[in-house]
């Protein structure tokens, strides 16, 4: 599994720092005991080197070295543009 690196897709909710996004990436996560889905999310802090992205795109972010003190990932596509 050399060479794999880990994709996730997610919503821009900021695009307010330099070079700097923060995508949110919801997921479904089953509780143990009640059996219910609940929504999970988590924010990651992604690089833009383009500075491309704008608040509500849906991108795709894969996983790489460390940029930053808490940037582990970049963007890789912008699958979908926001409509404001």
């Amino acid at each position: 599994m050399l060479g794999h690196r880990k994709e996730r897709t997610g919503v821009v909710l900021s695009n307010k720092m330099d070079k700097t996004v923060v995508v949110v990436v919801e997921r479904l996560v089953k509780h143990p005991k009640y059996k219910k889905y609940l929504r999970a999310r988590k924010k990651y802090k992604a690089h833009d080197e383009k500075n491309a992205c704008g608040v509500g795109d849906q991108v795709e972010i894969i996983e790489t070295r460390p940029v930053s003190k808490e940037k582990r990932w970049a963007v890789k596509s912008i699958l979908k543009k926001s409509a404001v």
